[in-house]
């Protein structure tokens, strides 16, 4: 059985923990995040780490180009985040992060790869190994046919060094759903799942897993990621 909310809200230093076992409307969750996003930087609310996963929904980034929507068979979201179309949908697990940066390396870019490390370290956990690529943001691994593949996908956003939005993770969505964008604009890249790989993983098995690593992806935002 997982650990119950509180006590790993009481391992993670304070930080507030929420599982989602139904799907929530990408419109109500991108409201709630905001919200939260401008509580946490006043200093009305704890920190958050928000999991969960959506009804099919095709979201903009900040960089979204028309040309890389292809068939929009499901709503579209403007969401304010970094990057360009992706999709949410049933069987991808998603993970909202909402922390105050100033209480941790002021760092955008050591943010951003803690995340990777966060999820390249769990993946690993399931016996597979992922990296990122000069491809583009996100996690990468090798597809049944041995090309590189998209696994999880990473979009940010920070407001007075708060951060929201986050990453997901395909564990066994329906791939032909990714068929309507170019997923995060890169076009000759292909996008697979823990199932499209034979690994059977429920989401809260995936949470469990993850969360058993969320203490070194907080000690990771205490490191300025070194200058290139």
């Amino acid at each position: 059985m997982l650990e119950d909310t509180t006590r790993l809200a009481s391992s993670l230093s304070g930080l507030e923990i929420r599982r989602e076992d139904s799907p929530v409307p990408y419109r109500a969750a991108l409201e709630e995040m905001t919200r939260r996003n401008a509580e946490i930087a006043a200093g009305e609310a704890r920190e958050l780490i928000w999991l969960l996963d959506h009804q099919p929904v095709y979201t903009a980034g900040t960089s979204a180009a028309p040309s890389d929507l292809l068939d929009p068979r499901f709503e579209i979201v403007e969401a304010g985040r970094g990057g360009r179309y992706t999709y949410h949908g049933p069987g991808q697990r998603i993970t909202y992060v909402l922390l105050d940066l100033t209480k941790r390396a002021r760092d955008v870019r050591g943010f951003v790869s803690a995340l990777e490390s966060w999820v390249i370290a769990t993946l690993g956990d399931f016996g597979v190994e992922s990296w990122r690529s000069e491809a583009g943001v996100g996690i990468w691994t090798r597809d049944i046919d041995g090309a590189e593949a998209k696994i999880g996908a990473i979009g940010v956003r920070i407001r007075k060094w708060v951060t929201m939005h986050g990453f997901s993770v395909n564990l066994s969505p329906d791939l032909s759903h990714f068929s309507g964008i170019v997923p995060c604009g890169i076009a000759e890249k292909g996008v697979t799942s823990l199932e499209r790989l034979g690994i059977n993983v429920s989401a809260a098995v995936w949470d469990e897993a993850l969360l058993k690593r969320a203490g070194e992806f907080l000690t990771l935002l205490d490191q300025p990621c070194p200058k290139a």
